[in-house]
């Protein structure tokens, strides 16, 4: 009886040692995620350690500088979604009579988005690695996310068929009364479509809500710009509207998009990026609006985030830097030796 108490605890407990090593090993492979994308997309400006003036672009950026993520006693005040959003947010022109920006609304143009760049799974594992930098441990629960996210498309899926259902009835029902009235008088009768146009409103309602869903669940574990290839804009325009457009795309430059953070144009700004100081000589328009829809579409291991550009900002942006046509350096010329 005892041999066999002890043969039940020691099954126990292999199974629960399992199960820890398991755990473990998904937590470490998220942690190992996390220290590789930041490596990649963060460290440039945050440093290695996340302390303010070590990563090689940090003195270079314009104010306000980025955040020193080791400083324990400020992080611990973000909640781990804080540091998600922050992360994952929409970009806020800045400029004065720009977008309209809230009290908790993180507004800083030279910190990018990677809502369009990385998975939403991605972004939590920058997350827990920033954590890690001062002390701390990711406590919002991923896996429950992806659990949320996949129950929300079977919801969803569930109330479209459902609607789908009583659409078609509703509108079977209307054809068999047309029908009967037709037999009855003998005259052609038309379906009274709006007998049937709540259900129809209903359907379409559900498959907005059903796209969502898709959309959020396919984004936890896939980048959104994976396989999605920019169509060549139509860049033709009067030299004054480009003159316009060159105005609009300057402003974002600056104040929405923060460009200037990781580029720099006559000596001032980043230097993550190229100097862009002749960007109208080296890059097509058509190019470079392409570029900034989708950077990874074009070249995937670049360190620039897709920063969620609408075609109108994109082919803005574009035009001002075909303005940028600094002219090219002189190199010095080398003194003759002395004879």
């Amino acid at each position: 009886m005892k041999a066999a108490r002890l043969q039940v605890i020691g099954t126990v407990a292999g199974l629960i040692g399992i199960w820890a090593m398991t755990a473990g090993g998904c937590a470490s492979e998220q942690q190992k995620k996390g220290h590789e994308l930041y490596t990649h997309y963060c460290m440039h400006c945050h440093g290695e350690s996340g302390r303010q003036n070590e990563g090689f672009n940090w003195s270079s950026m314009p104010d306000p500088k980025p955040k020193d993520l080791s400083n324990k006693s400020e992080m611990s005040t973000f909640k781990d979604e804080d540091i998600f959003n922050t992360i994952s947010r929409d970009m806020k022109d800045t400029s004065p009579g720009g977008d309209k920006i809230g009290d908790d609304d993180f507004a800083v143009p030279t910190m990018p988005t990677f809502k369009y760049t990385l998975s939403e799974d991605e972004i939590w594992a920058i997350v827990g690695y920033v954590r890690t930098l001062h002390g701390m441990k990711l406590e919002f629960k991923v896996e429950e996310r992806k659990k949320e996210l996949t129950e929300g498309l079977k919801t969803a899926q569930d109330s479209f068929d459902q609607a789908k259902q009583a659409y078609e009835a509703a509108e079977k029902k209307a054809s068999d009364e047309a029908e009967k009235k037709s037999e009855a008088t003998k005259k052609d009768v038309e379906v009274d479509e709006a007998s049937y146009a709540k259900e129809q409103a209903a359907m379409a309602a559900a498959k907005k809500v059903l796209d969502t869903a898709q959309v959020m669940l396919n984004n936890f574990g896939t980048r959104p710009g994976k396989g999605l290839n920019i169509a060549r804009p139509d860049m033709t325009m009067t030299a004054e509207q480009a003159a316009q457009q060159a105005e609009v795309g300057k402003r974002l430059y600056q104040n929405k998009y923060g460009c200037n953070g990781c580029h720099s144009l006559a000596g001032e700004g980043g230097k993550v990026g190229p100097a862009l100081d002749r960007a109208g000589f080296r890059l097509n328009s058509t190019w470079v609006y392409r570029w900034l829809k989708n950077p990874q579409a074009m070249k995937v291991e670049t360190r620039m985030p897709a920063l969620g550009l609408s075609d109108a900002d994109a082919k803005a942006v574009s035009m001002y830097l075909n303005t940028m046509r600094a002219p090219r350096a002189e190199e010095p010329v080398a003194e003759k030796p002395a004879s």
